[in-house]
């Protein structure tokens, strides 16, 4: 199964991936904003989605079509 970002881009494990698009995160009052850099990302069991945290929100699960290998 190939994880792929909004461009393509394969990702694996551990990437780093940059926030194309502001997003609001459900159930908090937190927006990621476009430009938010995230380190070491985890592959789920859907190639349409990673897990991974930020400073702000810890254990988000974030759709690729949103996401820039970096």
């Amino acid at each position: 199964m190939d994880v792929k970002d909004g461009y393509g881009n394969v990702l694996a494990k551990g990437d780093s991936v940059m926030v194309i698009k502001d997003l609001k995160v459900k159930g908090t009052s937190v927006t990621l904003k476009q430009g938010t850099k995230i380190k070491n990302i985890r592959l789920t069991d859907n190639e349409d989605e990673i897990e991974c945290s930020t400073d702000k929100v810890k254990g988000l699960v974030l759709k690729t079509e949103f996401l820039k290998k970096v």
